[in-house]
């Protein structure tokens, strides 16, 4: 069943096929973020990852802009706060970009125009992106005067630690050609093909088992950094096993056996 819903910031679409879309709605700003945008952003997120029909989330802005940064306005309110209001303004943030990255689902950024500073976490907090060819993208708080922590564990997770310091260090914006060298987005598009490479990419997500989509990126978070020894071994072996053993993975097998869609397919 489709459900359709809108804040003052963010507008929230589920399809009949359980395809989730969030887009920022404030074009006037560039789809710029403030604390009523975060907080919306982070309700739809916990939202949808508590309704097991959504299969699938796709982030993007309204307009011709993803996501410019921060709102001006309230940067000059936060600069108005005491030490402790802006760490838990930030803390709010960070919430929400934790909710992002955390989603048990795939998540996709649809990404056009402008994704900086906190546009540019967004992104880096997503399963996959996808840009448009004339997207553009910074680290843009150094010449604020700031710096991108709260979106830093995402992007240097995202392009490494050397490429973070000299984009943090710069602020120098950059094209989707290089974001895509750097392994901030996964595939470049002509502009106008946007939407509909996105939804090519959705209908191959929705092929995969959700159960073990989701085990994946547990997997993916479990597995980083650590040392390949025993304990590693044996906990990937019950994961396998889990899986084989499991119903979404013995309909998996059947069906290929048996030369037909699996019965999670939309």
């Amino acid at each position: 069943m489709a459900v359709e819903a809108s804040g003052g910031a963010v507008h929230l679409a589920v399809d009949a096929r359980g395809v989730a879309r969030i887009e920022i709605v404030r074009e006037q700003v560039r789809n710029a973020l403030d604390e009523v945008t975060i907080e919306e952003l982070a309700g739809a997120f916990a939202a949808l990852a508590r309704d097991q029909a959504v299969r699938v989330l796709v982030v993007t802005g309204r307009g011709p802009a993803f996501c410019a940064g921060a709102d001006l306005r309230w940067m000059r309110r936060s600069a108005g706060m005491s030490v402790e209001e802006n760490v838990r303004d930030s803390e709010r943030f960070a919430s929400m970009l934790e909710a992002l990255a955390d989603f048990p689902r795939p998540t996709v950024a649809q990404v056009q125009g402008a994704a900086y500073g906190g546009g540019l976490g967004l992104v880096a907090a997503a399963d996959i992106a996808v840009a448009a060819a004339s997207a553009r993208f910074a680290l843009s708080e150094v010449r604020l005067g700031l710096e991108p922590a709260m979106i830093a564990p995402y992007v240097v997770g995202a392009i490494g630690p050397r490429e973070f310091r000299q984009r943090a260090l710069t602020g120098t914006p950059f094209g989707a050609d290089e974001a895509l060298r750097l392994g901030l987005v996964s595939q470049v598009t002509d502009d106008a093909g946007l939407g509909a490479t996105v939804d090519a990419l959705v209908t191959e997500l929705l092929k995969g088992g959700p159960e073990a989509q989701r085990h994946i990126k547990e997997l993916t978070t479990s597995i980083a950094g650590r040392v390949r020894d025993d304990a590693l071994r044996t906990e990937l072996a019950t994961r396998i096993s889990m899986r084989r053993a499991g119903r979404e993975g013995q309909e998996g097998a059947t069906a290929f056996l048996e030369r037909r869609t699996p019965d999670w397919t939309a």
